[in-house]
């Protein structure tokens, strides 16, 4: 990486009782060094976008995220993924997250996960290709190793099979 490092600070905008409870919650030392980082090797025009988010997206045909088992236990979330095709719409999906209004997607997926908008820009000519698939997971993991070890190397591959090299990611 070259120029200025890039520092990111999560806690940036908490109020300073819930920056306080998360620092308490949340090792620091995992988190703070070298951000990993790659600048785009070649214009946007001719780049292949994936789109990723955090918001708890299915389509109607797949299992919702398990809300139900954290329900009963407060520290659990889902770690699990799902794969949107580039081709859904409102009408096709389901949102299942406890920890955001989740009613604004359900009326419009753009507001999180663009695919409007990238179907746009392909057909345009502003980005190179929109890969197939896009993907969600369930952001609220307070322990992310299952999502970090099993989930998203699966979710890489697939990305590295499509050969997606750019990917747009919406934290909910």
């Amino acid at each position: 990486m070259t120029g200025t490092p890039k520092i990111v600070d999560g806690f940036r905008f908490m109020p300073p009782s819930l920056r306080s409870w998360l620092s308490r919650e949340i090792p620091t030392d995992q988190f703070s060094g070298h951000i990993p980082w790659t600048a785009l090797e070649k214009p946007l025009k001719e780049t292949t976008f994936s789109l990723m988010t955090s918001a708890g997206i299915s389509l109607k045909s797949d299992p919702p995220f398990d809300v139900e088992r954290e329900k009963h236990e407060p520290q659990w979330g889902d770690p699990s993924s799902r794969q949107i095709p580039k081709t859904a719409i409102t009408a096709d999906i389901n949102v299942n997250h406890l920890h955001i209004n989740t009613e604004y997607i359900k009326q419009d997926i753009n507001v999180m996960l663009p695919l409007a908008r990238f179907r746009e820009f392909e057909k345009e000519g502003i980005i190179g290709r929109f890969a197939p698939t896009c993907y969600s997971y369930y952001g609220f993991q307070l322990d992310p190793k299952i999502l970090l070890v099993e989930t998203m190397p699966k979710v890489a591959d697939k990305m590295r099979a499509e050969k997606v090299e750019a990917v747009l990611l919406t934290p909910a």
